[in-house]
């Protein structure tokens, strides 16, 4: 128990890199903005690499550090497990950490294949008879604008949905001479651009307008065939062939997608259009979404993230157009816990906010959103859209 007499959760993270550190930010100042219902406490990190591992211990205030995760599924003072690793070993550590009877946070997509989501969602139903939660990190959820989308959706500000149009745009593999890592091997990251970015807007958009795709027609594209790659990076493989000239520098064959976009059609009939894509120059890191619908319409850019911009289809034309909403404001979700209106959020703010309601949801004994099986749903669409593209873009329903 704390001071306050508020009990804790004790945190296991596994992972310390770029989503390790964004997660230990949300488990530390959560607490400091909210009023959580149990106080994270920062127990132990794990890191195959124990030096990186501690550095970022150090940094974000973890207690311990451990080089096995399953010696840290194993600790009494660890309650709660946060898989922040690639995708091929979410499905083991997951389940394992389920069985042994603690609380999961999961990183998205849930998994490289349907199979092992399937496995995950079987083992986080069980747990959860026995009071075991478990949530995937789909955290674009969670920023402000897009759950106020969700909730004018809800309140049918845009009347029956008709069109979906989605983008995840980056630019960062563009360069044919960016060294391959993790993220282009598909026997580590399940897909490319399809998984990473791609698995986010599926998500958003079925979770915005409450509706779920059916079916898709798809084309990938992976236009940087092969990479270079240093032997100290661990991740040649098998297929490395010798750069030319003899330099120390091999180069290995990327066996993911650079880009993908497909058709898709809605449970209640809108039509929808996806891209995902690493090779937008210029583009960081832009999510667009647009919902158009009978009485209006919604659209949003995470490259201007405190933004929602709101059309009603219904209003004197005269004085028509969009609407822009600044949404910072305290009435707004999650907006209270900040700062004054118009003092901005950015993108950590939203793994705070997937703190708070993963915490809450677990004191209150309720299974949080979005859970492993939202994220099956999400990975059915993936293998939908992979099926496709291999089919030459032939029209493939999404499993059930």
């Amino acid at each position: 128990m704390t001071l306050d007499g508020k009990p804790t959760l004790g945190i296991g993270m596994v992972g310390y890199s770029f989503m390790g550190a964004a997660h230990s930010h949300a488990w530390r100042d959560a607490p400091s903005f909210f009023d959580v219902a149990m106080v994270p406490h920062l127990r132990v990190i794990c890191g195959r690499n124990e030096d990186a591992a501690g550095e970022v211990a150090q940094r974000f205030g973890w207690q311990h550090v451990e080089t096995d995760w399953r010696r840290m599924i194993a600790r009494d003072d660890v309650d709660l497990v946060d898989v922040c690793t690639p995708g091929d070993t979410h499905a083991e550590i997951a389940i394992a950490a389920l069985e042994a009877g603690k609380h999961v946070l999961c990183e998205k997509p849930l998994a490289n294949t349907v199979d092992e989501a399937e496995a995950m969602t079987r083992a986080a139903a069980k747990a959860a008879e026995s009071g075991v939660r478990s949530m995937v990190g789909f955290t674009y959820r969670r920023v402000p604008a897009i759950a106020l989308a969700r909730k004018l959706v809800a309140d049918g500000v845009v009347g029956q949905i008709r069109h979906v149009r989605a983008q995840y745009l980056q630019d960062w593999v563009s360069d044919p001479e960016t060294p391959l890592n993790w993220r282009l091997q598909k026997e580590r990251a399940g897909s490319g651009a399809l998984g990473d970015i791609g698995a986010h807007i599926v998500d958003l958009t079925q979770f915005i307008t409450g509706e779920r795709i059916t079916g898709v027609s798809a084309m990938m594209e992976t236009f940087v065939k092969e990479r270079p790659v240093a032997e100290s990076t661990g991740v040649l493989g098998t297929g490395a062939v010798a750069a030319s000239g003899g330099a120390s520098v091999q180069k290995a064959p990327v066996t993911v997608d650079d880009a993908a976009v497909f058709l898709a059609r809605f449970t209640g009939g809108a039509i929808a259009t996806f891209e995902a894509t690493r090779f937008a120059s210029g583009r960081k890191n832009s999510i667009r979404i647009e919902v158009n619908g009978s009485s209006g319409s919604i659209a949003f850019d995470f490259e201007d993230m405190n933004v929602l911009q709101v059309y009603d289809h219904t209003a004197d034309p005269a004085r028509g157009g969009f609407t822009r909403v600044l949404v910072t404001e305290p009435d707004h979700p999650y907006l209270a816990g900040w700062w004054p209106p118009g003092h901005v959020l950015g993108y950590e703010h939203a793994f705070t906010h997937q703190a708070l309601d993963l915490v809450n949801a677990i004191a209150a004994g309720e299974n949080p959103q979005p859970s492993f099986a939202d994220g099956l749903r999400v990975q059915r669409v993936l293998a939908a859209v992979e099926a496709s593209a291999a089919a030459k873009s032939v029209w493939t329903e999404v499993g059930a």
